[in-house]
């Protein structure tokens, strides 16, 4: 069985940063791989901030972050993660990318290797096919801010090995203090299979007129005690991520619920995305 002691994550938007950092406050040594400079920068940037906020709110001890720091690595080469035990991909949800990734990273990462992926709605054996190890390509669902959500979706394809299931179900529990529920191979997972339709109603009930989006938002707090509305998660999670997963979901399920309605389709070509472009269904100018 391997034991993971060296992590890669490719990709440092917010997922792959917040993902990097769990894994060097939890002790491993983490190389974190860009396409380009500028976005790397992006990366560390976001990564320091996260961490000096942690410090500055008493989450953190400064010698921790120092130590955590310590521990990461920054890079545009993906020959990075030569000596890498397990390498995490955490890049935009694009089939060809990522199958393109996963050949590249089959190539240059160690035999024992464990390729994940953070991906939200891809068939984790589609990704496993375009290596040559299948059986150690499993699925890492890390929820968005990842250095605060305690749940892991860990997704073994029908060819991954029990073992290498094994080994990321303790990496995640164990090492990283994280909750981890192992689900079956289905476009969506858990979460996301469920969490979908619901988004996807509160847009088609906004656009009907019937209520405001700060209506919807309100009731679902106050009335399921929600943290947070669904309009408002959207947003948060970005419109063209949530229309993305949704149309993933439709592909394999091909049931209306699934089916990004129009103002969501839109909404995304107008550019209007959530919080990340200023304004989504809300305004956050």
């Amino acid at each position: 069985m391997t034991r993971i002691e060296r992590v890669g994550v490719v990709g440092a938007g917010t997922m792959g940063s917040g993902i990097a950092e769990v894994c060097a406050k939890a002790g491993f040594p983490t190389t974190v791989i860009e396409s380009a400079p500028e976005f790397l920068e992006t990366g560390r940037i976001r990564i320091e901030s996260s961490m000096a906020k942690a410090v500055d709110r008493g989450r953190l001890d400064a010698a921790d972050r120092d130590a955590a720091w310590a521990r990461l690595g920054f890079d545009t080469d993906v020959s990075a993660l030569s000596d890498a035990d397990l390498v995490v991909e955490a890049i935009s949800e694009d089939r060809t990318a990522k199958f393109g990734l996963f050949a590249r990273l089959d190539e240059v990462t160690p035999a024992h290797a464990i390729l994940a992926s953070n991906t939200s709605s891809i068939p984790i054996i589609e990704l496993g096919m375009a290596t040559g190890r299948p059986r150690q390509v499993i699925g890492v669902h890390f929820f968005n801010p990842a250095v605060v959500q305690k749940l892991v979706e860990v997704i073994p394809s029908t060819v991954t090995e029990n073992a290498v299931t094994a080994t990321v179900r303790d990496f995640v529990g164990e090492r990283l203090g994280k909750t981890a529920v192992v689900t079956a191979d289905r476009a969506g997972f858990v979460v996301n299979r469920l969490l979908i339709p619901y988004l996807l109603q509160s847009i088609e009930l906004l656009d009907s007129g019937v209520n405001t989006a700060a209506e919807i938002d309100t009731a679902m707090k106050l009335g399921c005690a929600h943290p947070m509305g669904p309009l408002e998660l959207c947003d948060l999670i970005g419109l063209d991520i949530v229309a993305g997963v949704a149309d993933v979901l439709f592909e394999e399920f091909h049931e209306r619920h699934y089916a990004a309605p129009p103002l969501l389709r839109r909404l995304v070509a107008a550019g209007h995305l959530g919080r990340k472009s200023g304004v989504g269904f809300h305004d956050y100018s």
